[in-house]
């Protein structure tokens, strides 16, 4: 990576230390250690972890740092999500599992064309070799077909499949709060090396996104708590951006 834009992530990082945590961790630690413990306790997920340590390409911010934390948020949504149905608590947790393996897997395509179709599709041939029925594997190809934001997506079979489809999505869309200036952006910039000016001139067109994606959240829970992760990110950027004009008046 460019000096300067280690410089740059230094900055972000620092900006986003003087801010407080996302509400959505301290209002549902307990989801989130949940989601955790079942996570690290399954043999199926640490298979399919260990699946996707291997295999994905780990350079471009969408590697396995950020699969294994969406799959945490997912399976912790699940559990918030599932607080007042009426089903047993193993089918809870089955769901949740679910939520871990698409989460997982979502990103396992990420520098193909269409790529939450083609990790649909590479997932569905590595699932089959895994104790999961039919209906939970497309599940689990479903959430990963409709996580890009701004695109039209698929109905699932059944509440559960919606369920988990949605959570995937808010979990992934989360990460473009503090996560996106502390990692993702410099991991990006790392593998694609652009020019600064270039950076600068597409920074305004990222920030836009970064604010429609505000109005995207899909459960009940992200509606409420997925806005507040994106303030947070509108607010690194903006205060990054005070540095790159200061910095790099001329250039920008």
């Amino acid at each position: 990576m460019q000096s300067v834009y280690v410089r740059l992530r230094t900055h972000a990082r620092r900006i986003a230390a003087h801010l407080p945590a996302p509400v959505f961790y301290r209002r549902f630690s307990w989801a989130v250690r949940l989601s955790l413990e079942i996570m690290e306790k399954t043999p199926l997920v640490g298979e399919i972890q260990k699946w996707v340590a291997d295999n994905i390409e780990d350079d471009f911010g969408h590697g396995l740092k950020h699969s294994i934390k969406v799959a945490e948020d997912a399976g912790a949504l699940v559990l918030i999500e599932s607080r007042f149905l009426d089903c047993p608590d193993q089918d809870i947790r089955r769901r949740v599992i679910i939520a871990l393996c698409a989460g997982l897997l979502h990103d396992i395509k990420r520098k193909h064309k269409n790529h939450a179709v083609a990790g649909a599709v590479c997932a569905a041939n590595i699932l089959k070799r895994y104790p999961l029925t039919l209906a939970e594997i497309e599940d689990i190809c479903l959430a990963i077909r409709n996580h890009e934001a701004f695109r039209s997506t698929e109905k699932a079979a059944s509440s559960a499949g919606a369920m988990i489809s949605d959570c995937l999505y808010d979990a992934d869309k989360f990460r473009w709060g503090p996560d996106n200036f502390t990692d993702t952006v410099w991991s990006m910039v790392g593998y694609l090396d652009p020019p600064l000016e270039k950076f600068i001139q597409h920074y305004p067109r990222g920030m836009d996104s970064i604010v429609a994606i505000k109005h995207t959240f899909r459960s009940a829970t992200g509606k409420e708590y997925g806005p507040a992760f994106i303030d947070l990110g509108i607010a690194i950027g903006r205060e990054l951006l005070k540095v790159i004009n200061s910095e790099f008046e001329q250039i920008s």
